[in-house]
């Protein structure tokens, strides 16, 4: 029997008894961690999604399964968290993904300002709609880094503004990668 409940599939409500619902699409989220205790939760291979979150925009990467290279995939343009959310879980499904590294950005004196802030409540948002655990790893300056490398490139402001985020999704991502290398060779 096929129940219509009339919510979107990003909820997936969870039948509590006939004719109820709960409209939140598991009860316990996906866990938020630290890279280094994310990478216990998740199988020995497998692609992850790296995330650049910013306010306008969200630069998407992704690791080959054996998690060496990152690449980039997408710049989204962030409209409601809702959409948001649905293009990124798209995305993981799309390229058989088993988390997401989440770059937060961490003052340089170590604190958490405002946008680290909205960085955990993003990922806690998230972490309700998927059960892929969700890594969070220090961007400290790579959009800064990747503006370098663009400018030393060439590369007009206007298409740097376009590429940028995506570019520092692989820049925070390969830096997770290279930590989880060195974590496993001792």
């Amino acid at each position: 029997m096929r129940l219509d409940t009339g919510i979107d599939s990003l909820t997936r409500p969870t039948v509590l008894r006939e004719g109820c619902f709960a409209c939140y699409r598991q009860s316990m989220p996906a866990a938020v961690l630290p890279l280094i205790d994310a990478v216990l939760m998740w199988p020995a291979r497998g692609a992850l999604i790296g995330l650049d979150l910013g306010t306008k925009t969200i630069g998407v990467a992704t690791s080959d399964p054996d998690r060496r290279l990152a690449a980039g995939v997408e710049t989204i343009r962030r409209t409601a968290f809702k959409a948001d959310a649905a293009r990124l879980l798209a995305v993981a499904g799309e390229r058989n993904a088993i988390g997401f590294v989440l770059g937060l950005p961490i003052n340089m004196d170590g604190s958490e300002g405002p946008r680290a802030q909205s960085t955990r409540a993003f990922a806690r948002n998230l972490s309700h709609l998927t059960d892929l655990p969700i890594a969070l790893w220090d961007e400290r300056l790579s959009t800064a880094a990747v503006e370098r490398a663009l400018v030393e490139l060439d590369m007009k402001r206007a298409r740097r503004a376009e590429v940028i985020d995506e570019h520092a999704a692989v820049f925070i991502l390969q830096g997770a990668l290279d930590r989880l290398a060195r974590l496993r060779s001792g």
